[in-house]
């Protein structure tokens, strides 16, 4: 029989905020369908560590990379392909999809080391002929694969 992970158990704290500001967070709540300001808080919470593992840079995360880019970009596709090549403990998988006539949608999958994913992802989104890229950090560290 398969052994189930633990839960983690919950903690209560209170929080006091200025009254401006739990308005904007009930209407948050509301717009987004949470079932409480706890989960509301806590998925704000996530979010922050995230961000604050990124500028650590040294927490393993995982994350994506999305690329739209123009396909007949003289070397581009070789160029991308030697960037993640470069990186290639880094992106654990990729998929790209035809948008219209010239242009792809390439999504990676990554995981690693914050600093190190923001560098992947600065190489491959500013590379000539890549029209708009993101990079998108979860809120889950993941441990390394190796």
């Amino acid at each position: 029989m398969p052994v189930s992970p633990k839960k983690d158990r919950l903690a209560r704290f209170s929080v006091s905020l200025p009254e401006s500001l739990l308005d904007e967070l009930d209407e948050m709540v509301k717009r987004r369908g949470y079932a409480s300001r706890s989960q509301a808080v806590a998925t704000l919470a996530r979010d922050g560590l995230v961000d604050f593992a990124t500028q650590l840079g040294t927490a393993s995360v995982a994350g994506t990379i999305s690329l739209v880019y123009d396909h007949k970009q003289k070397g581009l596709q070789t160029r991308l392909a030697a960037i993640q090549h470069k990186y290639y403990l880094m992106v654990v998988a990729s998929m790209h999809v035809h948008l219209e006539a010239h242009n792809y949608m390439e999504v990676l999958l990554v995981q690693g080391p914050a600093q190190k994913l923001r560098q992947l992802a600065d190489e491959l989104i500013t590379c000539r002929g890549v029209k708009q890229g993101k990079f998108n950090l979860t809120a889950t560290a993941i441990p390394p694969l190796l």
